[in-house]
C-alpha cells in the first residue's frame, strides 16, 4: 500500500494547535478516532506514548514519525500534522517538530509499516517538499501535495 492510499483530507490537520509532546500525540489521535480510523482513541495514545518512551521519533529537519504497534487499527493508518510554529519533541537535533506523520499497525503486521516509514523517509530527504508541505494551509492542499 503506498502512502498517498492512506493520506486523506480528514486524517490531516493544518495547523496542529498542541504545544507539547503529548498534546500533539493525543491531537493526532483524536483526528483518527474522529475520521473513523480508530476504535478506541486511549489505547492508540498509550501505545504511542510507551513507544516514546523507548526513544524520541523525533528525527531531525522538523521531522516526527511517531509510530505504535496496536489492536485498536485493522490495517496501516496514518494522520499528518502540520505545526509551523514547531512543537519541541526531543528530536535528534534539538529543533522543535514541525511535520508529523503518525502511524499505527496492528500488532502482526510489519510489512506495511515499515514500508511506510520508508516512504516517509525517502519523501522528506527533500527539504523543498518539506518546506512546501510545512506552509500548506489546509488538509485538501496536504493531500494535493502528496498526489503529485
Amino acid at each position: 500500500m503506498a502512502l498517498i492510499d492512506l493520506v486523506s483530507p480528514d486524517v490531516v490537520r493544518v495547523p496542529v494547535s498542541a504545544e507539547n509532546k503529548p498534546d500533539v500525540l493525543k491531537e493526532l489521535v483524536d483526528v483518527l478516532y474522529n475520521a473513523g480510523k480508530i476504535s478506541n482513541s486511549s489505547d492508540a495514545l498509550k501505545a504511542l506514548l510507551t513507544r516514546e518512551s523507548q526513544g524520541s521519533t523525533g528525527l531531525e529537519n522538523g521531522i516526527a514519525v511517531p509510530h505504535a504497534k496496536t489492536h485498536v487499527v485493522d490495517s496501516l493508518t496514518l494522520a499528518i500534522g502540520i505545526a509551523p510554529q514547531g512543537v519541541e519533541f526531543d528530536a535528534l537535533d534539538g529543533e522543535p517538530s514541525r511535520l508529523f506523520f503518525l502511524l499505527l499497525a496492528p500488532p502482526d503486521q510489519s510489512g506495511p509499516h515499515i514500508e511506510a516509514l520508508s516512504e516517509i523517509a525517502r519523501l522528506t530527504r527533500s527539504q523543498a517538499f518539506c518546506r512546501t508541505l510545512a506552509s500548506a494551509n489546509s488538509p485538501e492542499e496536504v493531500v494535493e501535495l502528496f498526489q503529485d
